[in-house]
């Protein structure tokens, strides 16, 4: 038995002991309100709205609700956060270090949301919060030994002429990170600072036999590529040929359950999965039970939530909020229906509509699941087909034809007759030895599951279409548009023109 990992197993249970008690979300989310209205009270958007004066009224929630609008990215960066860039005291004291930029992208439509010091310490004190729970997974010493392999974006931030930096939320993090943490984060500052996601996995891969990595952070996708190229590299049967310690992977970005199969195959043992919500607009949940993957929100760092109902109380046919939509608090919300989240945040975020719809599976405590992004609605012609809806179709499809699909790109067209059709690419190294009959199970999976789906079907949906893409053309796509690595996440709804775009890369 590892001494040091015993000693510190017992410290974080100590520590959860101590440090863990329920906490009542109605009062926490109100002083979390007060406190972000007192810091920025000064500030140009503080003075704009009265923050002042909202914290003198009776409710403050009630005043800031009314007074203070929605906004979505465009409208929070065309009035505040651009001033941002150039000046200090707009949205948040002072003037951030960093521009997070969103979604992988890079260029003048990146979306550039700003990093705070007091917003970079809240993501600690939630990963903080997030490593008191691991004493409840019954982890072996060892583990607590061993190094953690973060496959992020970027660490090599640029420099603006403004005076900031900018780069994935995951590279600011890492070159944040404390000079403590290099005794067990791999790839390591050096490698993660390496801008080309190619010659940076290639450099992990090489390096992969000195290192013994215990837990694995990482989207899905990017994760298992790594993996099997370090499995094909050193010759070895599974990754834990080379990382016997290897217990834990920490997911986001996207659902995890159409990767499970894909994990399973390349692991000797399962790993523990844990999910978690990070974003770049803050690091709003995460696993707290080994046998569960919904999540905690997190109540008392830094973050106040609000929440417009996903139905037609707070949007319309296709998924948009509507101009006065409904909008409650923590104290309002209910189990099991799906919520477009609003977040108000120690970034300067004030009534932030992310783009995330969310789910409560517990109310005490506040857990829940991601349904998917209010983008990625697919309801051209009335199917209602949320990410999560899409997700389960396709794994159980794929689980009967016994083919492994991870990702999938889904957009209802219109044929040269003007009916409507959903036209499906599935990406899979397996054989669909018949696309057709994957398309009627596939249709009636959706139907069985979703009655509005099934109405659409026998309306305006008049056929559904399903094309199967190796890996390799689907990566070769996403080089192409320079969307590879890091935080990168594929669209799983696409616009009519984006899906002929990507049809006609395809068969070029």
């Amino acid at each position: 038995m590892s001494l040091l990992g015993t000693v510190i197993k017992k410290g974080l249970e100590w520590n959860q002991l101590l440090l863990d008690s329920p906490i009542d979300a109605v009062p926490a989310q109100r002083e979390q309100l007060k406190s972000l209205l007192s810091t920025a009270k000064d500030t140009a958007i503080g003075k704009y709205y009265d923050y002042a004066g909202i914290l003198d009224s009776k409710n403050p929630e009630e005043v800031f609700r009314k007074r203070v609008p929605l906004v979505d990215y465009h409208q929070m960066h065309s009035r505040w956060w651009r001033q941002q860039e150039r000046y200090p005291d707009i949205t948040w004291p002072g003037h951030p270090d960093f521009f997070a930029l969103s979604s992988g992208t890079t260029g003048k439509k990146s979306k550039r949301i700003p990093i705070t010091a007091d917003f970079i310490e809240s993501m600690r004190d939630v990963g903080k919060s997030m490593v008191r729970a691991l004493p409840d997974y019954n982890l072996p010493e060892t583990l607590y030994e061993s190094e953690i392999l973060m496959l992020s974006s970027s660490a090599d931030l640029r420099e603006s002429k403004h005076g900031y930096r900018m780069g994935e939320i995951s590279g600011i993090n890492v070159s944040n990170f404390p000079g403590w943490y290099d005794m067990f984060y791999r790839p390591g500052k050096e490698i993660a600072a390496i801008d080309d996601w190619d010659e940076r996995c290639a450099a992990i891969v090489k390096k992969a036999p000195e290192w013994d990595i215990g837990a694995i952070c990482g989207i899905p996708s990017w994760v298992l590529l790594l993996l099997r190229s370090i499995i094909t590299e050193h010759r070895l049967e599974t990754i834990h040929d080379i990382w016997p310690s290897l217990e834990v992977y920490a997911s986001g970005g996207v659902a995890f359950e159409t990767f499970r199969a894909d994990f399973d195959a390349v692991t000797a043992r399962p790993l523990i999965i844990m999910d978690t919500y990070l974003a770049s607009e803050g690091f709003f949940a995460y696993t707290t039970s080994p046998d569960r993957m919904d999540m905690r929100l997190a109540l008392v760092h830094g973050y106040y939530y609000e929440f417009i109902p996903f139905d037609e109380r707070g949007v319309d046919e296709t998924g948009q909020i509507l101009d006065e939509p409904m909008c409650v608090s923590i104290g309002d919300v209910k189990q099991d229906q799906d919520y477009v989240l609003v977040v108000s945040s120690c970034s300067g975020a004030w009534r932030y509509i992310i783009g995330d719809t969310i789910r409560f599976t517990s109310i005490d405590p506040h857990d829940i699941v991601i349904t998917g992004r209010t983008k990625f609605f697919l309801n051209v012609v009335g199917s209602q087909l949320s990410e999560e809806k899409l997700d389960t179709g396709i794994l159980a499809t794929s689980e009967n034809f016994n083919v492994s699909i991870n990702e999938y790109m889904v957009a209802a067209m219109q044929d040269e007759t003007g009916e409507y059709l959903h036209h499906w690419i599935v990406v899979t190294d397996d054989h669909i030895e018949d696309e057709v009959a994957f398309a009627k199970m596939l249709d009636e999976t959706l139907q069985q599951s979703n009655k509005n789906y099934s109405v659409a079907r026998s309306k305006a949906l008049k056929k559904v279409i399903v094309r199967a893409i190796t890996k390799e053309q689907y990566y070769d796509y996403l080089d192409g548009q320079k969307k590879k690595g890091g935080q990168v996440k594929t669209p799983k709804v696409m616009t009519e023109d984006k899906m002929r775009a990507l049809m006609e890369t395809l068969n070029a």
